[in-house]
């Protein structure tokens, strides 16, 4: 006759149903439950009770784990059916209900005492060493539980670059260059903790006309681009305007021009009546600067007459300039004294200085482009012309290298000892050291400020305007799942 479920529950905690135990905490991992049962001191198995064990551990072990148990339990040889199977190895047991939730309940009490503390692994990312050494501080990893596994990413869709790693970038595969960079270039760590620390003032100028021209630049956000722009990778120069950058697994050409130009038009309106200057050693006459580039402007044209006409023009313009002197000086910080001498210029971003070969073009832009009588049109005038001014324009010197070493060659006649039977007299060519090794300043200089001013800068105030996306300042040059596509076709 079967006990009572209480007369029963008495009977096995008095004569001790469980001689003896041992079971894993929430810390062991295995792919499989481990149940090592003995019953009366036989190696048996019970479907049900390792079913019921894993109940209890999975609301404790992380996902896919299992646990490992060891018990040896002693019961009347009456009470195990050991007929189930025919290698008698699967048992089942008289009151098998009532055993295995009084197991259930030890167990369940034992990991709860023994839950107090936890173990977890940390992954420990290693970055591959670089010529370009990184100040800036790795993000710290979060910990994995144990055993937990992440989700595998197809490999036609796999990021393999981080933007605080410059070891992808075309200059970890190009032999690094001996460049005579000018002693005010501040260190890349400098260059970055300036970047990061310096923020838009919370306060603009009160005026209702540049509160909305910011709101212009705000609405005409476009949201894919500024995510990109946001967390692209900078991966190197592809020619003297375009960018190679890397966002997931797209890689597109940047047209630094562009992005600099409407980066600094932005930042002149964001720090409108907020500037730092940059003080000039020497003033500058403005008239000879602007007529110095109508006649730049006649060069390119082929016409260089009528020099009374920019003369009188340089003096016009010269003299708005001077009548507007208070304004750009409040405002922008663009500072002309009494004499009509350039003194002062603003700081757009932190440790960048505009190319100066460009000042000449700045001033007459100022006096021929800006309307001056509309408050809004004037403001928007003036910071186009001053994002033009500081956009990182290829510098006015050739790009001195490939072909464009031919531009800094002497070429003299030798003596006609030198000249061939053909009668062709034979060139010597000789590089102007002096011009060339300013030239490789100048460029070396622009590509590092794209990469360490730019594009740090970019990520943290550049909204780009809708126009952009159609306008060739990004092109996508290739994807990694079309690439696939193609490789799974050879």
């Amino acid at each position: 006759m079967e006990l009572s479920r209480r007369m029963f529950t008495q009977l096995c905690r008095l004569h001790g149903l469980i001689q003896l135990g041992f079971i894993s905490n929430s810390n062991y991992v295995a792919k499989k439950t481990i149940l090592v049962l003995f019953i009366n001191d036989r190696l048996v198995e019970c479907s049900a009770l390792k079913r019921a064990i894993e109940i209890v551990y999975a609301a404790t072990l992380p996902k896919a784990s299992k646990p490992f148990v060891y018990m040896s339990i002693n019961l009347p040889r009456e009470h195990v059916d050991i007929n189930i199977h025919p290698t008698k190895k699967e048992v089942s047991l008289l009151n098998q209900e009532i055993i295995i939730e009084m197991i259930q309940s030890e167990v369940e009490l034992k990991l709860r005492s023994a839950n107090d503390t936890r173990t977890f692994q940390e992954q420990k990312v290693e970055y591959i060493q670089s010529t370009l050494t990184s100040s800036r501080s790795d993000p710290p990893v979060s910990p994995l539980l144990s055993g937990q596994k992440t989700q595998k990413v197809p490999v036609n869709k796999m990021v393999r670059t981080d933007s605080s790693d410059p070891a992808g970038r075309l200059h970890a595969f190009l032999q690094p260059k001996s460049h005579n960079l000018p002693d005010k270039v501040s260190s890349l760590s400098v260059v970055r903790s300036s970047v990061r620390q310096r923020r838009n003032p919370k306060e603009t100028a009160d005026l209702s006309s540049v509160q909305e021209l910011i709101a212009g630049v705000d609405s005409c956000c476009h949201p894919g681009l500024l995510e990109t722009v946001r967390n692209c990778t900078y991966v190197g120069m592809a020619d003297d305007v375009f960018a190679l950058v890397q966002y997931n697994t797209h890689l597109y050409l940047a047209n630094v021009v562009n992005l600099s130009k409407e980066l600094m038009y932005q930042q002149t309106l964001r720090r409108f009546a907020h500037f730092n200057a940059i003080q000039l050693s020497d003033p500058a006459p403005l008239s000879e600067l602007i007529l110095l580039a109508l006649k730049e402007e006649d060069l390119d044209l082929g016409n260089e007459n009528n020099d009374d006409l920019k003369e009188r023009i340089a003096e016009m313009n010269t003299d708005l300039l001077k009548e507007k002197t208070e304004m750009l000086d409040e405002y922008f910080s663009i500072n002309i004294d009494s004499n009509g001498n350039l003194s002062r210029l603003p700081v757009i971003l932190d440790q960048y200085t505009p190319d100066m070969d460009r000042v000449p073009e700045f001033l007459l832009c100022l006096g021929n482009d800006v309307e001056w009588e509309d408050e809004k049109t004037c403001f928007q005038g003036v910071s186009a012309a001053i994002g033009n001014f500081y956009a990182m324009h290829p510098p006015l010197l050739p790009n001195p290298s490939g072909d464009g070493i031919q531009f800094y060659t002497k070429r003299s006649e030798s003596s006609q000892d030198n000249t061939d039977l053909g009668g062709n007299v034979e060139m010597e060519e000789n590089i102007d050291q002096d011009l060339f090794s300013d030239a490789e300043n100048a460029w070396a200089q622009r590509e590092w400020s794209i990469q360490h001013v730019l594009f740090p800068s970019m990520r943290l105030f550049l909204k780009p305007p809708a126009a952009m996306a159609s306008n060739g300042t990004f092109v996508k040059v290739a994807s990694l799942e079309k690439l696939y596509k193609i490789f799974e076709r050879c």
